[in-house]
């Protein structure tokens, strides 16, 4: 059992993580600046700070066995809205909090990296954790910056791990819509069409949630001989797929549903990838992936049933997150350096 403060709880991935780690017997506290909330979900949690990551101090970290820092700008679209946001939230505030965690006495620091650092590989290629990294976006630039640093911090009391997720996809009571699998069983389930914004044929590897989820908590509990200061691909040999795979998963799903093929006319998407995941597979035994993508989809359909969603659900600022911080940049609630006025 660990005292785990997670950054970014009650985001896409951490409203999920959190009551898996509490299952596992982990006493949880949470960080957030709740910019897609209104914070409701710290009730069941043993402590909550709405606070922005750029303004933690060394005594919000005192107590603490483990950080999980899933906090940050965290996608494409997002980071190229303004860069200088994403540098100074993904990069050096990951490093401001990482120096308090290291004062503070955490001795473990798992740190939400991303498979988006290989950013374009040969067609042949699999990357491993040693292959090299292509940013080709300020976010996996901030991904791979940060790492770097956090390397420099680790020493024998304390231990930073990169958990590198593929792309995620599932349902959770912070859904986003932004992402492969949730975007195009949406359209499908919207619509009627699975549209496909670009030729199709880009690579990426998929992770549901939950496994992320799990992957993390089996980090936790690891010999610290078997993850400190290392890098690991987080999801499951098998998983990575092109974009038109995804769409005809979702049509078998939903056979009703017709695939159309919107960007041959556009340039091709560079960012394709794929990754191997045999590392985190020895090295965490205790991690076991349970989703595929068609069980994902499954499972997107059900919620989306539930929750009755509309194309202007999806499309708009409730799911959106480029969207939801437009909406409140402009409507003055947040200033220029995305903090909240009040």
């Amino acid at each position: 059992m660990m005292h785990v403060l997670v950054t970014g709880y009650d985001g896409y991935i951490g409203s999920v993580m959190v009551p898996l780690l509490q299952d596992a017997g982990h006493i949880v506290s949470g960080l957030d600046t709740c910019y897609f909330s209104d914070g409701a979900a710290a009730s069941h949690l043993q402590k909550a700070l709405h606070k922005d990551i750029r303004d933690v101090t060394e005594a919000d970290l005192q107590g603490y066995d483990a950080i999980i820092h899933l906090a940050a700008l965290s996608n494409d679209p997002m980071g190229e809205l303004n860069p200088a946001w994403t540098e100074e939230i993904n990069y050096l505030a990951t490093v401001h909090l990482a120096r308090l965690a290291r004062e503070a006495g955490v001795q473990r620091f798992l740190y939400a990296s991303s498979c988006s650092v290989y950013g374009m590989a040969s067609e042949d290629a699999v990357a491993t954790e040693s292959s090299p990294l292509r940013p080709l976006t300020a976010y996996a630039v901030s991904k791979i910056r940060s790492e770097e640093a956090l390397a420099e911090l680790a020493d024998e009391h304390f231990s930073p791990v990169f958990m590198r997720n593929a792309t995620a996809y599932g349902w959770s009571p912070r859904f986003r819509s932004d992402l492969v699998v949730n975007n195009l069983t949406a359209w499908a389930f919207t619509t009627g069409k699975i549209r496909i914004l670009s030729d199709g044929t880009p690579w990426r590897p998929l992770v549901h949630i939950e496994d992320i989820s799990r992957a993390f908590c089996a980090a936790l509990s690891a010999p610290r001989d078997a993850i400190h200061n290392q890098a690991f691909n987080v999801g499951r040999n098998g998983e990575n797929y092109q974009i038109r795979q995804v769409a005809e998963i979702v049509h078998k799903v939903l056979p009703q549903c017709e695939v159309v093929i919107e960007g041959m006319d556009r340039p091709p998407d560079p960012r394709s990838y794929r990754v191997d995941f045999s590392k985190i597979a020895r090295a965490l035994p205790e991690f076991h992936p349970q989703w595929d993508v068609k069980q994902g989809v499954e499972e997107l359909v059900r919620a989306y049933d539930q929750v009755g969603l509309t194309e202007d659900d999806f499309n708009g600022s409730r799911y959106v997150r480029l969207a939801r911080l437009k909406e409140l940049i402009q409507t003055d609630r947040l200033d220029d350096s995305l903090r909240w006025r009040s």
